[in-house]
């Protein structure tokens, strides 16, 4: 029995979809069918039912799921043991910003799960000059933050976060697409604010206007300034990471500003140099799988 078939049916299991699950294994569609027809021929069983987009396990799809999971966790673990170098922490520490903590960390820790299974993972959230202090105590291994130009780190971009405008469903901008700074000039606005340089360039998009920006709330949590726009008591200058199912389910809306086009958030994996390289590398690999490659940038990996 193929380990390749075992893990095609625990992902699309996982995933509740083909496709999907053809994405995480960076495979075509076709294949990972085949690789289940294989397993099912093998098995002598039916593994799947189709109904239209839908899947879902048979009787003895369910029966032998667990058997599955086993069966690929055994092996991830013994090819973990075998390529482990000497000396790797039983415990990764693992700081990150409030953004990357809130909308990306709990898909990161599972696929890092998936790539070290026998390691424990610790997550500690904070601004960056606190998650630098700590990473130069030797308090975490890695973390997601603003870039640091210290030679006693290795900076490298993870992803670049857009910041744009966002209104909600119903919103005269809604269906426009696009806007000026002087279209929004007496619009209510709420305000995020999170500290960065990149967030000055917002301010100074309405240096220009003959009246300051109509600034109704000024608040230093997104979940809070975007449920303030979704309760329609304002509109709001978002990164889009903590707007994306929003977006998606249709109920806050993006809008281009000319003026702040390009304008977005910059989150970079650091750690000591030389430190933490097999991590480091793991992490900028699976920087690519979904959802995440839609805001990352691939680099050249580590050795």
């Amino acid at each position: 029995m193929n380990i390749d078939h075992i893990e095609a049916f625990v992902y699309i299991n996982h995933y509740g979809s083909f496709n999907k699950a053809a994405e995480v294994l960076f495979l075509s569609q076709p294949t990972v069918t085949a690789r289940i027809q294989s397993l099912e021929r093998e098995l002598d069983c039916r593994l799947f039912d189709r109904l239209g987009k839908h899947i879902q396990l048979t009787e003895k799809g369910k029966q032998f799921l667990p058997y599955a999971q086993q069966i690929l966790q055994t092996y991830q673990k013994g090819k973990h043991h075998l390529h482990t170098r000497p000396g790797t922490p039983e415990e990764l520490r693992i700081g990150s910003t409030v953004s990357v903590s809130n909308y990306l960390m709990p898909h990161l820790l599972m696929l890092l799960h998936q790539r070290f299974p026998l390691i424990n993972f610790k997550v500690t959230t904070g601004p960056t000059d606190v998650l630098a202090a700590k990473l130069a105590a030797k308090e975490i291994n890695l973390a997601f933050a603003r870039k640091q130009m210290s030679p006693a780190f290795q900076s490298y971009p993870f992803y670049d976060d857009p910041i744009r405008l966002y209104v909600y469903k119903d919103h005269p901008l809604a269906t426009a697409g696009s806007a000026s700074i002087r279209d929004i000039r007496r619009e209510p606005l709420v305000f995020f604010e999170c500290g960065s340089l990149d967030w000055m360039r917002i301010h100074r998009a309405f240096e220009n206007l003959e009246q300051p920006p109509n600034i109704v709330f000024q608040v230093d949590n997104a979940e809070t300034a975007k449920k303030l726009v979704l309760n329609r008591a304002g509109i709001c200058f978002l990164p889009g990471l903590s707007a994306r199912h929003e977006v998606q389910e249709g109920s806050l809306v993006p809008v281009d500003i000319l003026e702040t086009a390009g304008v977005s958030l910059q989150t970079h994996l650091i750690s000591l140099s030389g430190e933490n390289n097999v991590f480091m590398g793991a992490l900028l690999e699976l920087g690519s799988l979904p959802p995440i490659n839609e805001l990352h940038v691939p680099i050249e990996k580590l050795d």
